[in-house]
């Protein structure tokens, strides 16, 4: 549970400022563009999506692309899905058909937890309506 407080914690400056749907955050970090916007928003909780905005043409399978549902009275944040992956289990048998780690789950919030931290240090925010 610290891991998905910690993620919620991170991710409260990115968010734009109303959390209206379609509301959207654009960051520089590097020499890539991230987008955080706004999928779903009810009174307690709000799921972002993150994904790197590309000029190439790349297939959808290859632009990375996370869900977060953060939930505003327990104050956690959770991924969702990742890439063409949804509904993540907590634990995986292994090996198992799509080759999942056994801790999957835990492993790509740690993941947002290492991205959240890049970009609140190296990231510029290149749009104005966040």
């Amino acid at each position: 549970m610290r891991l998905y407080e910690t993620n919620y914690a991170k991710l409260l400056p990115l968010l734009p400022k109303s959390d209206q749907v379609g509301d959207k955050c654009v960051y520089g970090v590097a020499d890539q563009e991230y987008s955080l916007t706004v999928t779903e928003s009810t009174r307690y909780t709000t799921v972002v999506e993150l994904c790197l905005r590309t000029q190439e043409t790349l297939p959808d399978y290859l632009i990375p692309r996370m869900s977060v549902r953060l939930y505003h009275d327990a104050r956690v944040a959770e991924v969702c899905s990742a890439q063409q992956t949804s509904r993540l289990k907590p634990r995986y048998d292994y090996p198992n058909l799509r080759m999942h780690q056994k801790d999957e789950k835990h492993q790509v919030n740690r993941f947002l937890g290492d991205w959240l931290v890049y970009c609140l240090k190296n990231g510029i925010s290149r749009q104005s309506v966040c």
